[in-house]
């Protein structure tokens, strides 16, 4: 449930300002007339991750054992691959993230501004995707369905929360090290999602070694004991474990949460001083 709730909320969070400085923007040059345009593109992203999460949830239903295996072990590996492209994508952009939108807005508003549809549609309808592809592949690595479906509502309603206090400016935060603490532990727990999709995979037959396990800690970590079931839920911890899955936990860990390290301490080191050029005045921050 932790980790569905951190991943509703960082997801939540990042569509919440992504909405919160597209609408203050249009505020501050003086087109409220469109403002009902952001809105429609950010239903249309809500009803396309809600789809996406169906098709995941019942498009499987009345497969093979075999089949079903497959192809959560594939959507699985997809997820970590998306989790991963968008956590170091956050850590890269978040600085100029409200130039991007800014700009994205002056090239769409034009007329009645019905380009801003599909601007707040790409922008939030990323983020929904990503949330329903990695909560999806989340609950099937935990085998839970209630607590990790309601850890990631309660994420999202409680990111929308500060999305609206920080439009109103009645919360200022350290997003800089939001999104780097809230990163690093992704990387633990899309590791616990890769590893669960290579393990269905080894039930399917496509990938070898299902019995041969690396360690086997059922006894000291019941499953179905309070702290295996933590341990599932937050981390995707299995206490069977196989030799390949421990292989690819450690293969995907080691390199990326160093590489996600290096960018981040390099993100935090002063810009060498350059000449002041007059540029026209910019809106000020949301």
């Amino acid at each position: 449930m932790l980790a569905n709730y951190l991943i509703g909320l960082r997801e939540g969070l990042e569509a919440a300002l992504i909405v919160t400085i597209l609408i203050a923007y249009l505020v501050k040059i003086g087109r409220k007339d469109v403002l009902g345009r952001i809105w429609v593109g950010v239903g249309l992203a809500v009803l396309l991750a809600l789809g996406v999460g169906a098709i995941l949830t019942f498009g499987t239903y009345g497969l093979s054992f075999t089949a079903q295996e497959a192809i959560g072990g594939t959507l699985s590996i997809v997820a970590t691959g998306f989790v991963t492209w968008m956590v170091f994508w956050m850590l890269r952009t978040a600085r100029d993230l409200k130039g991007h939108l800014q700009s994205n807005i002056d090239q769409h508003l034009v007329g009645a501004g019905v380009g801003l549809v599909l601007v707040a549609f790409l922008a939030v309808g990323r983020e929904g995707i990503e949330t329903a592809l990695f909560i999806w592949a989340a609950v099937q690595a935990s085998g839970e369905t209630t607590f990790p479906l309601l850890g990631a509502a309660l994420g999202i309603i409680t990111a929308v929360g500060l999305g609206w206090l920080i439009y109103k400016g009645m919360l200022r935060i350290n997003l800089a090290k939001f999104f780097t603490w809230t990163g690093g532990i992704l990387i633990i727990v899309a590791a616990g999602v890769l590893a669960y999709g290579v393990h269905d995979l080894q039930e399917a037959g496509i990938l070898p070694g299902l019995h041969s396990l690396a360690f086997d800690v059922s006894a000291a970590i019941p499953p179905d004991s309070w702290y295996g079931t933590i341990l599932k839920g937050t981390l995707n911890f299995s206490p069977a474990t196989t030799w390949l899955e421990l292989a690819v936990w450690i293969a995907y860990v080691a390199p990326t949460l160093t590489l996600f390290i290096v960018k981040s301490r390099q993100g935090k080191r002063p810009a060498p001083a350059s000449p002041r050029v007059a540029t026209p005045a910019s809106v000020g921050a949301v």
